[in-house]
Parts: C-alpha cells; structure tokens; sequence
C-alpha cells in the first residue's frame, strides 16, 4: 500500500520540479547588494511556497523560495537621473585676458546644501576671474569661491539663490562601497550638460596625485566615463547618493579622453573637508614630516628584519614636526641584488594604538583621525626593539617646495 501511496505522489513531485526551474528562468534576476529607491511602478514577485502533497506518515520536505523584488534597471537608472540631475551645475571659469574677461575653461559640481554652496574640484576655479554656475533648466547665476584645498582638490563655490524645486545631494557612506558596485557620473563632458555614464567601482583605497606634492588617499576607481568637463561632477551610488567627485583620469600620454580608469575624491574626504571650506574658506590638514614607504621583502632581507609590514621612515625632513622627536630616519643603503636599498631608518608598526601595515595606512591616519597640536604615539621597531616615540603635529607647511608626504 505504500508503495502504491509513493507511486502515486511522485508525478506531482515531478511536475513542480520541472515547474520550478521555468519560473526560476521567466524572472528576471535582482541586482546584488543594490537597494536603490524603488518607485511604485516596481513589479513586486512573490514565490509561494510549494509543498509536495504527502501521505500522512510521510517525510515531508519544503521546498522555501524566499519573496523576490524584480527591479528593471533601466527604470533605476531612469528615475535617479531624473532625481540627481537638477542638483549637478555646468561651471564656467572666466579669465583675464587684457582688458577683456573671457571663459577659460568648464567642468562641473553639484549642490551640497540649500545655502547655495555647490562642491567641485579645486583644479576647476583655481585662479579664476569670475565664476558662472548653469544649472539644468539653463539658468545661468554668478558665483563665488568660497573656499579651497588644493591638497584634496576640493573647491566649494556659492550662488546668492538656487532655482526653486532644487536642492542638495545626499552624501553616501564610506562603509558601504564595494568592488563590483554599479555607479554613475553625471557632469558636463567637453561641455554636453548633463550627460550620465555607468559603470561599476574598479577600485578602492588607490592613492592619487593633489595639486600640491601630497596625495589624495582612499580615492576610488571607476571605469564609468569621465572625460574633461566631467571634473567636479559627482560619483553617485544607485541610491542617488554621493560617493566620490570625479576628478581624475589615466590617459596612454596621447589623449585626454577616457581610456576605462577614471578616479573620484572618496566621500569621507568631502565629509572631512567641505565643512571647513564653507565655514572657514580652508582646511588645515595635519603633517608628520617625514618620507618613507611599505617594509618591501628587500628590505626585510636588507635589514634581517622579524617583520614584513609597516611604514618605513627612509627620511626625516628637515625643521619639520618629527625632526623634534627621537624618530629617525635612514642611515645607511645596502645593496640587494642590483638595488640599492636605504637602511637604518625607524620602522612604524602602530599609531596611537592602531595598526600601520603600510604607508599609506600611516598617511591617512595623519590626513583623516587627527589635528594639527595633536600628540601622537607611534611603536617603532629599531636596532631589534620596539619603542614609543611620541611627535607633536603641525600643520601643512604653504611652500610645497622643500616638504614630503604625510
């Protein structure tokens, strides 16, 4: 008899499981780790569970397919663009030409507050005359620089009045980016106002170059477009938040146009500097004054050192905050195998009780977590021993001559 209750439920158990995987295929799938606003147009598609009919007595198995939100990603691109683009502006920089006032150059930015305060790069008003904000419906209003750091290539101009209907941008979080993750820029390439590229981030935590000798940590990578005109113009998220200002492509040297790896200021940095542009009109970051770089396997061999990371101190420059304390710098070279490697120098594995596994962990310790006055603590191993060396810090010198990172 139950043989015969078995036989009779298995072709039921057949049909749902040829069933399953049609329906599996007739759904689109949904965007991973994306949580974009979704509109009321959205097509919600609910799973129900399915449960083999069994006989009493029997074993039963569930077969449980989580609700599925199926989102159409033309519709999220669509709808953002829609939300974000009023808050990106056209910037035109005018120069002084003789007598004359002539535009000079354009790029972009976007509102960060319903102040009139719009965020874009330093590299785009550096040494303007005068300033022109356009925004998407094609009004045209004077600006004004409010503030500069040419060490994180921020700029904050400010217009008297926004068009009505337009406000800020949010501003996104650190934490939540990820390789793999679909971004878009919108800014003003070769001045097309309002053009919108997609892509994904390519890379996080890349070091780029500033417009003075120091550089930009935690910046991102992206492979969405960006080409001049595009400088200053936002890397957002799905959710319209955020994430980076656009700022920076490679070229092969021939071209200035995008070859697939762009760079974007990360958002903690605008969080960490914009305040003080608009309240201050500069931002004061904190230095160290010393050159160095990773514990490299040469090194390691070069020195017989116990460890393989840290931030090698190979340079102490010269009336600079560390040239105070007992932190020391390179004192002799070996050479390794055809290189020449600078021995002697102080090795930091930790500042104030964090972790330094490199140079740039050491440079954006200095840049993020601490103020120019403050003290810190840095464990150094020398001469086979760990010590605290404690360094008082100042601020970035103005001469970018004669100074080095961090």
């Amino acid at each position: 008899m139950n043989s015969e209750r078995k036989q009779r439920g298995l072709p039921r158990i057949m049909i749902i499981l040829i069933v399953l995987p049609v329906l599996a295929l007739a759904c689109r799938i949904a965007i991973p780790d994306i949580q974009p606003e979704i509109s009321s147009e959205t097509i919600e598609t609910f799973v129900a569970t399915v449960v083999p009919e069994m006989p009493q007595g029997e074993e039963i198995i569930e077969n449980i397919v989580k609700p599925a939100i199926v989102l159409d990603e033309n519709e999220v691109l669509v709808d953002l663009y829609a939300r974000a683009n009023p808050s990106v502006v056209n910037i035109t920089v005018y120069s002084q030409v003789d007598d004359l006032v002539l535009p000079a150059s354009q790029g972009s930015g976007f509102i960060y507050d319903s102040d009139g305060n719009i965020i874009t790069n330093a590299h785009v008003v550096h040494g303007a005359s005068e300033v022109e904000v356009t925004f998407s419906d094609g009004t045209a209003r004077a600006a004004q620089i409010v503030g500069e750091d040419l060490n994180s290539d921020l700029a904050v101009v400010r217009v008297e009045a926004l068009p009505a209907g337009v406000g800020p941008l949010p501003l996104g979080e650190m934490e939540s980016l990820a390789v793999g993750q679909t971004v878009i820029a919108i800014g003003n390439p070769f001045g097309l106002e309002g053009t919108l590229t997609r892509g994904v981030i390519s890379a996080l935590g890349r070091t780029i170059p500033a417009l003075t000798v120091f550089t930009i940590p935690q910046s991102i990578q992206t492979d969405a477009a960006i080409n001049p005109g595009n400088s200053g113009g936002p890397l957002l998220n799905l959710q319209g938040e955020v994430i980076g200002v656009n700022a920076q492509i490679e070229t092969d040297g021939t071209s200035r146009s995008n070859l697939g790896v762009g760079f974007a200021i990360p958002v903690n940095i605008i969080k960490h500097v914009v305040p003080d542009l608009v309240q201050l009109g500069e931002h004061e970051w904190s230095w160290l004054g010393v050159q160095g770089g990773d514990v490299s396997p040469l090194l390691v061999e070069a020195m017989e050192l116990p460890i393989d990371r840290g931030a090698y101190i190979s340079n102490i420059i010269e009336d600079g905050p560390s040239s105070k304390s007992a932190l020391r710098g390179s004192t002799d070279s070996e050479t390794i195998r055809g290189r020449q490697i600078d021995t002697g120098g102080d090795i930091i594995t930790a500042i104030n009780g964090q972790t330094v596994n490199s140079f740039d962990d050491l440079l954006i310790y200095i840049a993020l977590e601490v103020a120019p006055g403050d003290e810190v603590i840095l464990k150094v191993y020398r001469n086979g021993e760990y010590r605290d060396v404690p360094v008082t810090l100042e601020k970035r010198p103005e001469s970018m001559r004669s100074t080095l990172e961090p």
